[in-house]
């Protein structure tokens, strides 16, 4: 009776080793077959253009360069009526407009900056 059970355990091995490398081999072939097929079609793309053709080139003018400005937030209208509501041809286009001093904001003196309460500092 114990033969019986090791023959059969070495079949479900045999076969098992089969369904794996019959696996590997399906997937083996899929990637294959998806690296031809991206060749392929890589193929049909244009090509590149060439260093003397159609490349993009700086405007006459110079690069562009970057605008900064200062802007100020654009508060939302208000209804007339409390029941009234707004519709979005109503609303401005933008969060913010642009404000009329472009100076930089300075740091005002007594004022904390960017952290704490505005304190002196002292302990």
């Amino acid at each position: 009776m114990d033969t019986i059970h090791y023959e059969a355990a070495g079949a479900g091995t045999t076969s098992g080793f089969i369904v794996i490398l019959l696996g590997g081999l399906v997937i083996t072939g899929a990637l294959v077959w998806a690296v031809r097929l991206g060749i392929k079609v890589r193929g049909r793309e244009h090509a590149h253009p060439r260093p003397g053709e159609r490349h993009p080139r700086l405007p006459e003018d110079g690069p562009v360069r970057e605008t900064r400005e200062y802007r100020e937030p654009d508060e939302m209208p208000q209804a007339t009526d409390a029941s009234e509501r707004l519709t979005p041809h109503e609303l401005r286009h933008s969060g913010g407009r642009r404000r009329a001093d472009q100076a930089p904001p300075r740091w005002d003196e007594g004022s904390s900056g960017s952290f704490g309460s505005g304190g002196t500092g002292g302990r």
